[in-house]
């Protein structure tokens, strides 16, 4: 039988080596990676290496891109992955252009348009207003634990692929006057540690208006984008995109965590692996929630990637959006 659910967190360890997946910019010929501060449980602080959650934002809407491609629907701006989206759709535009068009028909007409304006939100522009769409999906700061993190700078040097007799006599006379000719000289980081990892994925609001509090398509197109989302989802972490992955491609070591459920209203509790007692916490919390809405929540705990795709394959095959009913 086919199981609803109204939400979905993530809360997982991540062991990534050698990677430079999200950098600051570069200084010279030396790139900075990105560093943020954090509190830890007994209140101390720390400076650690870290990746964006805007990253993996936009590494998972790439991915439900691909896999809605020719499936689900998708504006003009989403069908060419532009990052104005909706907004960069001429025929949307016109809609809103229209004084008569309340904001509320706007938002019905943006999620029967395009599946990814639907999950990933989108703060639209089009028509000279400012309409905000939710994004149903999460992504905290991938934050790397203090205690087992490391951030090294790597020599690289690239060199000129071919000089002739002649042009080597010239760049030696440069060089023996300070020039360095011929190669460029640079440093780029790499990080290696366990990262903590939490994400949040609202699937009741999956097609839904909230200003209207009514869902503008229909269950089968729900349940449609349900399954594209929580695929899109589980990608995201089977291939962690961002920069230099063409040498630095990082290394995943282990993936370990736990995946919260919920069937009902009750919110799918997450807690950071920043706590080293997160498992235990969430059990606890689990326990507590479902006293009050009996057999609302359920976790799935997993230890490594397998399993963790084992439990998302499940999901994108067994389950169904929760749909949110309120009186007229």
């Amino acid at each position: 039988m086919t199981t609803t659910l109204y939400s979905l967190a993530i809360s997982a360890e991540a062991i990534l080596d050698m990677h430079s997946l999200n950098n600051e910019g570069g200084e010279g010929n030396q790139i900075q990676t990105r560093m943020v501060n954090i509190v830890d449980k007994e209140g101390r602080l720390h400076s650690v290496n870290a990746i964006s959650g805007d990253m993996f934002k936009h590494i998972q809407a790439e991915h439900f891109f691909r896999i809605s491609a020719g499936h689900l629907p998708l504006c003009a701006g989403c069908s060419e992955f532009n990052a104005n989206r909706i907004s960069a759709d001429p025929a949307y535009d016109a809609f809103l252009s229209d004084k008569k068009v309340t904001d509320a028909a706007g938002i019905d007409r943006l999620v029967q348009t395009c599946a990814l304006d639907d999950v990933a939100g989108n703060l639209i522009t089009a028509g000279n207003r400012s309409l905000p769409r939710k994004s149903v999906v999460e992504f905290g700061w991938v934050v790397a634990l203090p205690e087992a993190s490391t951030t090294d700078s790597y020599f690289h040097v690239k060199y000129a692929s071919e000089r002739s007799g002649e042009q080597r006599k010239a760049d030696s006379a440069e060089e023996a006057r300070g020039a360095n000719l011929g190669q460029a000289i640079f440093h780029r980081p790499a990080s290696s540690g366990v990262y903590a990892i939490v994400s949040t994925v609202e699937l009741a609001r999956v097609g839904f208006n909230d200003i209207t509090q009514r869902y503008p398509i229909d269950a089968a197109q729900r349940t449609a984008r349900h399954r594209a989302l929580l695929e899109s989802i589980l990608y995201t972490f089977i291939q962690p995109n961002g920069a230099m992955r063409s040498t630095q491609h990082p290394h995943m070591v282990d993936f370990r965590g736990v995946v919260s459920l919920s069937s009902q209203v009750t919110p799918a509790p997450t807690l950071s692996p920043l706590n080293a007692s997160y498992l235990v916490e969430l059990e606890q919390i689990t326990g507590q929630l479902n006293r009050i809405r009996p057999g609302a929540l359920a976790l799935r705990p997993f230890t490594s990637l397998a399993e963790f795709a084992a439990i998302m394959t499940d999901l994108i095959e067994d389950t169904s959006p929760y749909a949110l009913t309120y009186p007229v």
